[in-house]
């Protein structure tokens, strides 16, 4: 079946923001102006569960009003098809926001026009930056009491590092927001109401714009008054990206034509010289269409950004394969869920043809799949497709060996596309099926939900033999036990949240430790010089061989290693991982008999129990950027109780009629955080956290939780 809409129509974008400015409410307004949808509902009239917006169709999504699962979603814009993923904006589902950026082309960023950069967004920025996404701005909520189109700029620049390009200027704020300056077209965008189907006027802009309008308000004013300042940077910037119209415009002093001026910004955006800034108010339906049309113009096609890299399998780059229908067939499976249809591995296609019955092999793996069922996901629905093309996001039914990260490609043209990078757990709790005759049902569930968030991880505690589940917080645990529930009808428990602790060196110490053992027979030998040294935090662990002259044989060398990283999952305070430090394999002694690969092994662990114990260890624990939204008649109360949590205050600003209180503090003191946030604020405060680093937990804590594991371990 020939290519239905050419590759360079296609838009694959992200929705991003922090939680609760505005995504899902942007991503209904799309849906509906695009002609995919005929009705219009909103978060808040989700909460009875007897509705839902398109993409946050979830029991768990529409009882908290907050998106959980990234959700995909197709449409067509001025003969464009934009294939769009909502994202959620809450640090504990960053994961989603992960995934989807590795397979997105281009990203809409929405900031709440009122609090303006938030740290999910700078978090999701981060994200976008690492995979290289091409993205506009968009204010969001400028209808909004305390909305502030300039501080938010300014915000961008300050906060992100970015370059922000002001594409339009708001006409007014908060009750009295009428609409936009085009300063492209150099048009005033006018609304004369708030409903869903009112058409904006286009209206000339003059000098007594402001008048005309009633803007009374002496900063909405003020931004009017500058017009002509905003259009001449935009001019100086955008024409820096075209030789020819640069020159043009220099000689001349005449701005560009409308689509030479669009061809410049494009071409900035797409190479990250600068970010677009769009301006509107999604819930009020005044300036959606004009994002679809920058989404059209401004983001790029498959075609516009690098190849995908191909890597072997150490994840060391080999090549890349270009986007292309002509190309081998491959693709990357960015995510899998649990689905009334089964297992649903969703996947970008970089490059090639895919159809229906093909038989493809999984090479992260090494292993082969049958394509059986393929759709294209609108949401919830999934819609049959015989086959898909180069630039297309679909899902393939009950693969039953692929996992989030692998690489589907031809058999006669294998590669592996660059993996994805996800974030360690930060919180474990111990969880068990509500009843016990459901355990067996439990853990296949429970496995599942891994299988399916590789943010999530699953243990057993050695000493207790509890299942331990780890996680990003305590929602994202808390909705993947209720998720079990409405997807498996399986009901768990969840103990008493545990932090994901840390222990590591902090002095040098050089160990040596002989393995012996005679039992009849052959015996058991080896002998390990190893050189232990902190690292900086986040180095995690280094291993070095330094042998010289043969003191041990080449071959046991990996045992060595292999016996370190499986001993320093055990440490010697509590039982925690160790980390930030190297090892370094400078002698030893073996036998011609009595020595193998496993005595080294043993050997090396011995080793590194007795040397971190004469290493002075610490405790880690894991610190969090906490951020405290509260009214200024509260201030004291939130700032002493962050003090009271070990808590370290690293700022404050405004936001609006609100003070945003910016610290660090354990996670260990946030359990429970939100119920006396509330109380102390009268339910008017929020919060979002995010993890920052870890650093030394003082002396009498890490007493506390040497003294907790050994009766633990006792018990």
């Amino acid at each position: 079946m020939p290519r239905t809409t050419p590759l360079s129509d296609v838009r694959n974008i992200g929705i991003i923001a922090h939680v609760d400015a505005g995504k899902t409410t942007t991503t209904e307004r799309i849906l509906y102006y695009t002609g995919r949808k005929h009705t219009i509902i909103d978060i808040h009239d989700t909460k009875d569960l007897k509705t839902s917006t398109t993409t946050d169709y979830m029991e768990q999504e529409q009882k908290r009003g907050i998106t959980i699962q990234s959700a995909a979603v197709s449409t067509f814009w001025r003969g464009k098809k934009i294939n769009i993923i909502d994202t959620p904006g809450h640090v504990d589902f960053t994961i989603e926001v992960n995934r989807s950026l590795r397979v997105l082309d281009g990203a809409v960023v929405v900031f709440d026009g009122v609090a303006g950069v938030e740290p999910q967004s700078e978090t999701n920025w981060r994200l976008a930056d690492n995979y290289n996404v091409p993205r506009f701005c968009y204010v969001n909520k400028m209808d909004r009491s305390g909305a502030n189109f300039t501080r938010c700029v300014d915000m961008i620049t300050n906060r992100l590092g970015a370059n922000p390009l002001v594409l339009q200027l708001p006409i007014g704020s908060e009750d009295n927001f009428q609409g936009m300056i085009d300063l492209v077209e150099m048009k005033a965008l006018v609304w004369h109401s708030d409903d869903k189907d009112a058409q904006w006027e286009i209206m000339e802009i003059s000098d007594d714009l402001a008048d005309k309008l009633k803007i009374t308000v002496s900063e909405d004013r003020d931004i009017l008054s500058k017009i002509a300042d905003y259009r001449a940077k935009l001019l100086d910037t955008a024409v820096e990206q075209d030789d020819e119209a640069m020159m043009a415009y220099l000689d001349t002093g005449e701005a560009p034509s409308v689509e030479v001026l669009r061809a410049c910004i494009r071409r900035g955006t797409l190479s990250g010289a600068f970010t677009p800034v769009l301006c509107g108010s999604s819930y009020k339906n005044k300036g959606v269409q004009q994002v679809l049309d920058a989404v059209v113009d401004y983001l790029p096609a498959p075609t516009d950004v690098e190849a995908i890299k191909t890597v072997d399998a150490d994840g060391n780059p080999l090549g890349e394969r270009i986007c292309s229908d002509d190309e081998p067939f491959a693709a990357l499976a960015f995510k899998v869920i649990n689905d009334n249809f089964g297992a649903l591995t969703f996947a970008r296609v970089y490059s090639g043809v895919v159809t229906k019955g093909m038989s493809v092999v999984n090479s992260t793996r090494d292993k082969r799949e049958k394509i059986g069922r393929m759709v294209e996901m609108f949401a919830k629905e999934a819609n049959p497709i015989e086959e898909a093309r180069a630039g297309d996001i679909i899902a393939f039914v009950s693969l039953s060996e692929t996992d989030t990260g692998d690489t589907l490609c031809d058999a006669n043209a294998p590669v592996i596309l660059e993996r994805m990078r996800f974030p360690d757990p930060v919180i474990s709790v111990s969880v068990e099926a509500k009843n016990k005759g459901d355990q067996e049902k439990f853990s296949s569930a429970l496995g599942k939900m891994v299988r399916a968030d590789p943010s999530l991880r699953l243990e057993t505690d050695r000493d207790t033999g509890q299942t331990i589940l780890r996680g990003m917080g305590e929602l994202h645990l808390e909705v993947t036990l209720d998720r079990m529930r409405t997807e498996f009808n399986v009901e768990g428990t969840m103990g008493r949240p545990q932090v994901a602790y840390r222990e590591t060196f902090t002095k040098p110490v050089e160990h040596v430790y002989t393995h012996k053992k005679q039992t009849g027979g052959s015996g058991q030998y080896a002998e390990v010089k190893i050189q232990f040294a902190p690292l900086e935090r986040g180095e995690g662990f280094v291993f070095e061989d330094k042998v010289v002259g043969g003191a041990i044989p080449r071959e046991y060398i990996p045992s060595v290693e292999k016996g370190l990283k499986m001993q320093k999952e055990d440490g010697v305070l509590a039982g925690f991982p160790t980390v930030d430090f190297v090892a370094r394999l400078v002698d030893g002694k073996y036998h011609d008999v009595d020595s193998n690969a496993l005595t080294f092994e043993i050997a090396a662990k011995a080793c590194f129990r007795e040397a971190l114990k004469l290493a002075s260890p610490i405790i880690l624990e894991p610190v969090m950027k906490v951020e405290v939204v509260t009214p200024e008649d509260n201030l004291g109360d939130v700032i002493g109780d962050i003090n009271r949590r070990r808590g370290q205050i690293v700022g404050q600003l405004e936001r609006g009629s609100s003070i945003a209180v910016e610290a660090s503090v354990p996670l260990s003191e946030m359990f429970g955080y939100i119920g006396q946030l509330r109380g102390m604020t009268s339910g008017r405060a929020s919060y979002s956290m995010e993890f920052s680093h870890y650093e030394p937990v003082p002396r009498n804590v890490q007493d506390e939780i040497v003294a907790a594991a050994r009766a633990k371990s006792a018990a």
